[in-house]
Formats: C-alpha cells, structure tokens, sequence
C-alpha cells in the first residue's frame, strides 16, 4: 500500500487528484464523502474521502482475465485527517490483483500503477513515494 501526507485539506486534495483523474482520462466512478454525510446526521469526524477512480476498457480487460476479480475494482482513493495531517493511503493494482495469480492481471495491474502513479503525483509531488 502506497501511503503518504500531504500539506493540503482533504477537499483540496480531492479536487487536485479529480482534476488529475478527469485529464489523463480515467473515470471518477464514485467520490465517497464520509466528513459530509455524518455532518448531515449531526456528527462531527475528521476528513474521510474514497475516490473510486476505473475506466470500462480497463473494467473489460480485468473482465477477461479474470472474472471474479471484478469485486476489486474500481480502485479506490482514500484520503484522511490523522493526527493534525491529511494521509493518501491507495492500494496499487499490483497488490490488489496479486491474490489471483493470473499473469494477464499481473500486466495490467503494472499498467494501472503506473496511471496511479502519475495521479497521485498531482498531490505534494515532494512527499510522494517513488
């Protein structure tokens, strides 16, 4: 898993990484607020955002190699508050498509990281892993 902070809000970091999302392209599939849907039942939590980011050639693709791998995707975004910063935790596809030991899934999931990559790298560029 691939897990750094950054100096930026949640909210920033999740209008930088949709903008990232939108030009490269992939899809923003879902944006999972769960800060804003406790605010609306009364209660207050730190920052807690998944970005569900996937394209359907790439869902076609998963589909071919490997059927019941559809339960892992899309691939998710997960942005936090912890302790005064705002953490970006993703697990890469590699990692994700590991468990199937299918080579076709081993490719892509080389090719997905390599996306993941450079979306994240749209973040603090300065903290990203390499």
């Amino acid at each position: 898993m691939i897990r750094f902070a950054v100096s930026l809000t949640a909210d920033e970091a999740a209008e930088r990484l949709a903008a990232a999302v939108a030009a490269y392209p992939m899809g923003l599939v879902a944006h999972i607020n769960g800060q804003a849907n406790c605010a609306k039942k009364g209660i207050a939590v730190p920052a807690d955002q998944i970005l569900e980011v996937f394209r359907p050639d790439y869902a076609v693709r998963v589909w071919a190699a490997e059927k019941a791998a559809g339960i892992d995707i899309p691939l998710r975004i997960y942005l936090y508050e912890q302790d005064g910063l705002t953490w970006i935790a993703h697990r890469t596809a590699s990692e994700t498509f590991q468990p199937y030991a299918n080579p076709r899934l081993d490719a892509l999931g080389i090719e997905l990281d390599d996306i993941f990559k450079q979306l994240l790298s749209a973040l603090d560029a300065w903290r990203h892993p390499s």
